[in-house]
């Protein structure tokens, strides 16, 4: 005879097996399948919808020529987060970049969203496209949010992609009008914003 002891929410569970250890294991697996979701992204808000683009005056950036122009009433954060975006418009896609340097010749995905948002006030330091996933607070905001995925970010400023990836040909930190899918991304935001 076999004794094994599981902890379940502070209860202790005695099982007794006598010679089956295959049900034993399974019995095992099936009650530790509820804890290994705990740090998944359960908690998160999952992008349903495409990122699109459109111009609505006074409330989206707008675009001329590759660069943007924030609102006049965004707020400060708003508006150095957009004009740290265009600084970024003629740079390369770069694996790594914008990590071990601010000021880089290149940026990947969580190197732009990074400098952007340390231009515009709202974050220390570089983070990982992973790094996202616990930024800010979760959903979509009202002014940035920030779209995440194992292995990439994006990010919108007032209702503008600023994106590495996606459609539009040219790699590297663009301002993008195509849309893009949402789906498999979760969305966070600076706190306020």
């Amino acid at each position: 005879m076999e004794i094994c002891l599981i902890y379940k929410n502070s209860l202790h569970i005695l099982i007794i097996f006598e010679k089956l250890p295959l049900m034993k294991l399974t019995l095992q697996l099936l009650l530790l399948i509820p804890f290994l979701g705990l740090a998944s992204c359960s908690n998160q808000v999952k992008a349903r919808q495409p990122v699109s683009y459109r111009f609505d005056h006074g409330r989206t950036a707008m675009i001329k020529n590759g660069i943007a122009y924030a609102p006049r009433g965004a707020p400060a954060p708003v508006k150095r987060a957009i004009a740290a975006g265009n600084r970024l418009q003629n740079k390369p896609y770069k694996w790594g970049g914008g990590h071990a340097r601010f000021n880089d010749s290149g940026y990947d995905c969580s190197g732009t969203v990074s400098y952007v948002l340390r231009e515009a006030g709202l974050q220390k330091g570089c983070l990982t496209s992973k790094g996202y996933f616990d930024y800010g607070k979760k959903g979509d905001g009202k002014w940035i949010t920030i779209y995440v995925r194992n292995g990439h970010v994006f990010m919108t400023v007032a209702g503008l992609r600023l994106d590495t990836g996606g459609s539009g040909g040219r790699t590297g930190p663009r301002w993008k009008t195509a849309t893009r899918p949402g789906r498999g991304h979760v969305m966070r935001h600076p706190r306020g914003l």
